[in-house]
């Protein structure tokens, strides 16, 4: 589903990855990530899409609503499972959105 986001200025967290062989709870994991994101002041939406390559587009308010989900404990936690355990190689990308406009029917 396409994220509903309000009128720019807002921020976009990119984050694309490569997944390992390993499974051990990732999927559970994901989505408590997601579910603990959206409980986060500041968030505005999420979409993700995965095949070999996985991208996670996070919305956010402020710099600041996404300089506190990182240093968010159980995000901390989740971060070096999946440099550990989870991605083969992964990168973060942080802009912001000056313009958005779509097509629904």
């Amino acid at each position: 589903m396409i994220a509903q986001t309000p009128k720019p200025p807002y921020y976009v967290v990119i984050f694309t990855s490569v997944r390992t062989e390993v499974d051990e709870g990732y999927a559970e994991m994901a989505d408590y990530m997601l579910e603990l994101a959206q409980s986060q002041d500041g968030f505005l939406g999420a979409e993700s899409a995965r095949n070999e390559l996985g991208i996670t587009v996070s919305y956010w308010k402020s710099l600041e609503s996404i300089k506190n989900w990182k240093h968010h404990v159980e995000h901390v936690k989740a971060r070096e499972k999946g440099r550990n355990i989870w991605y083969s190689s992964y990168k973060t990308r942080i802009a912001r959105v000056e313009m958005d406009y779509g097509f629904e029917q």
